[in-house]
């Protein structure tokens, strides 16, 4: 394979990674090259990727070796980037990639599940609020209520899914007309169908408006709207947190603001 482009970035924890594409597998398909140092965190993606493969709406693994680091994977083409779609389908199409991906039966024993996922965000991102600028805008009361709202949402769950776990708008690419939309980067766990939805709603902060964009998406993904909407006041403050950190836009730092209280 001939190296054409790449790009690096670093997870959430700040380990860097490096992916490669515009490779040709020997198939003839088109493939992109993945390296990361953390290996253990790689074969986990690997897993994840093989669990959700009978829906169509991931990436094929075409080859892996954890102890080097790397996996390749089929290119995703066009491949842009859900953010930088026409927004008046996306619903439509963010519905039937849900749909594709709550069809895949969570395997037996599956180790992780909401609950843990957000007993770790909560951990973690709560310690930021010690600094002064995110403690200037965001309050333990503040945090305290997205960690009770969440507490009720994950007792009232009553049909649990394998949710990808991580579905932001960066995290889902054009496959094309043929494929739809395709999912990357699962951290796959069990739970509410309604969570996988909410990255999507909350990204309409400062925009058309988190409520106005989670009408929209929870009829177009047949989700119940109203849990959707709570999901989005749990996890408002720690997308906060991210636009402070990064110089979001002010009216979108202070609608998820709003939505914290």
């Amino acid at each position: 394979m001939a190296e054409v482009r790449g790009a690096s970035y670093r997870d959430e924890h700040g380990r860097g990674r490096r992916a490669i594409g515009g490779q040709i597998w020997p198939d003839g398909r088109p493939a992109v090259l993945k390296l990361s140092p953390d290996r253990a965190l790689l074969t986990k993606q690997v897993e994840m990727l093989r669990v959700f493969a009978p829906s169509g709406r991931v990436p094929a693994v075409l080859f892996a070796d954890a102890d080097a680091g790397a996996m390749v994977l089929e290119e995703v083409l066009p491949g842009t980037v859900a953010d930088d779609m026409p927004q008046t389908s996306l619903p439509q199409q963010w519905g039937e990639l849900l749909a594709a991906l709550h069809a895949v039966a969570p395997p037996a024993r599956w180790p992780l599940d909401l609950r843990g996922r957000f007993d770790e965000a909560f951990a973690r991102i709560g310690r930021r609020l010690s600094e002064p600028a995110i403690g200037a805008r965001i309050g333990q009361a503040a945090w305290q209520r997205a960690i009770r709202r969440c507490e009720r949402l994950l007792a009232s769950q009553a049909r649990l899914v394998l949710l990808h776990g991580d579905l932001h708008l960066g995290n889902v690419l054009d496959g094309g007309p043929s494929r739809g939309l395709i999912a990357i980067d699962p951290k796959a766990c069990v739970g509410d169908p309604c969570f996988v939805a909410v990255d999507y709603v909350v990204a309409g902060a400062g925009q058309e408006g988190v409520e106005a964009r989670c009408q929209r998406v929870a009829t177009a993904c047949g989700l119940d709207g109203d849990r959707l909407y709570a999901w989005s006041r749990v996890i408002a403050p720690m997308a906060a947190i991210a636009h402070l950190t990064y110089d979001g836009p002010e009216p979108m730092i202070d609608e998820l603001l709003t939505l914290s209280r």
